[in-house]
């Protein structure tokens, strides 16, 4: 008997010691601005993205890629991957919509909490996926470029094209780390 008050007085004594999470001191003010500027940036991603996909679909038109089987195949890789990619950053927005801010604390940080792991999951693993078929699709259109351009516009494009790659990859994760770092002092 004595064991059990015992273990009940001790677990009683961690509950009352236990840290409380505290709201910021700027108050939700701040949590709001961040979390508005961050659906801002997966907006203008989507744009920029959606911009792309309307080339490369309009490219699709122009060279009659539905006349060639690997070009179009090509196209329609580097056109999906690009939508996938729409799609997991609108269904993040609605997510972040979907946030309660006026909730307490403990329960807006959990959901925080549940939102950074799906956006470490999607920029860690779906991204890299996602750009590596894009590359694929890239790379599969080259053998075409090389037939149907001049040698100095073929160089051209290739020289250009792992270029942009190279720092689309690097912008790309400059910006992964500074989402990941706001979505940390949100949480």
């Amino acid at each position: 008997m004595c064991f059990k008050m015992t273990t009940f007085n001790d677990i009683k004594f961690q509950w009352k010691e236990q840290s409380q999470v505290n709201a910021p001191s700027n108050g939700s003010k701040e949590i709001i601005k961040k979390i508005n500027a961050l659906k801002k940036k997966q907006r203008i991603t989507n744009i920029v993205l959606l911009t792309t996909v309307m080339v490369l679909i309009g490219f699709f038109f122009y060279v009659n890629a539905y006349a060639y089987l690997k070009v179009m195949m090509a196209l329609c890789l580097m056109i999906g991957s690009l939508l996938v990619r729409v799609i997991l950053e609108y269904f993040s927005i609605k997510k972040l919509d979907r946030l309660d801010i006026t909730t307490n604390v403990t329960s807006f940080r959990l959901a925080m909490t549940s939102y950074y792991k799906k956006r470490i999951r999607t920029h860690y693993i779906f991204t890299p996926i996602i750009l590596l078929l894009y590359i694929t699709g890239f790379v599969i259109l080259l053998p075409f470029f090389k037939m149907s351009l001049s040698n100095g516009f073929y160089t051209y494009i290739t020289v250009s094209g792992v270029f942009i790659l190279l720092i689309m990859a690097l912008f790309i994760g400059k910006q992964i780390k500074k989402e990941l770092s706001i979505l940390k002092e949100i949480k």
